[in-house]
């Protein structure tokens, strides 16, 4: 085996390997933060965040943003398609109407979340970055990169939290962290919108405990 060879055995390997850890690790935070059961208090705090979150308006989705911490992911262009980065909302489909985004970033690194129209026959993932690492955020509707707070800001610190309410018609958005480089690691993620099944009320509604 040459030496190309089985350097891009290890770099298979190793994406794999931050892959399982970065699911496992997100799955076991939504256990922890009760994302699988009950109801929501005023405000909410995930474990070891630095913040609360206030009670917030709407169908809940709960994002982590998680990476594998850094110089991790400066290996160049091919250890970004590795996804050692990762954006993972709960739940990833939710009724039309008013939207609250509750976002808590897990990884060492600063990170966003940049909600963007998904066009038909394009799965997330897909847009091309530019020359600087990031996306084209035309047609945004909204994003939560405020540390500790909703709205715009300069990006969400490591432990922190951040939050945003929209209104969003039936379709399919893409969640992105547009900061350079992080959209090729593996920070995007579909949120689909659907319009609700007459009969079942606010059954889709999400809260965490």
């Amino acid at each position: 085996m040459n030496v190309d060879r089985r350097r891009g055995m290890w770099l298979a390997i190793a994406g794999a390997v931050a892959a399982l850890v970065l699911g496992i690790g997100t799955t076991a935070l939504l256990a922890a933060t009760g994302a699988f059961r009950g109801a929501a208090p005023a405000a909410w705090r995930a474990p070891g965040a630095r913040c609360s979150a206030p009670a917030l308006p709407g169908h809940v989705v709960d994002v982590t943003a998680g990476d594998i911490g850094p110089g991790r992911v400066t290996g160049g262009p091919g250890w970004y398609r590795m996804r050692m980065m990762r954006l993972v909302p709960h739940p990833a489909t939710v009724p039309t109407g008013v939207i609250s985004l509750r976002v808590f970033n897990v990884g060492a690194l600063t990170h966003e979340v940049v909600v963007l129209p998904l066009p038909p026959g394009q799965a997330a993932g897909e847009r091309v970055t530019g020359p600087d690492g990031k996306v084209d955020e035309a047609g945004s509707l909204g994003e939560s990169s405020r540390n500790c707070a909703a709205g715009t800001g300069d990006g969400i610190a490591s432990g922190a939290m951040s939050w945003a309410t929209l209104t969003l018609p039936p379709g399919r958005y893409e969640l992105v962290c547009n900061f350079p480089g992080h959209y090729l690691a593996g920070m995007y993620a579909e949120l689909d919108v659907t319009t609700p099944v007459a009969g079942f009320g606010d059954a889709g509604r999400h809260f965490q405990a």
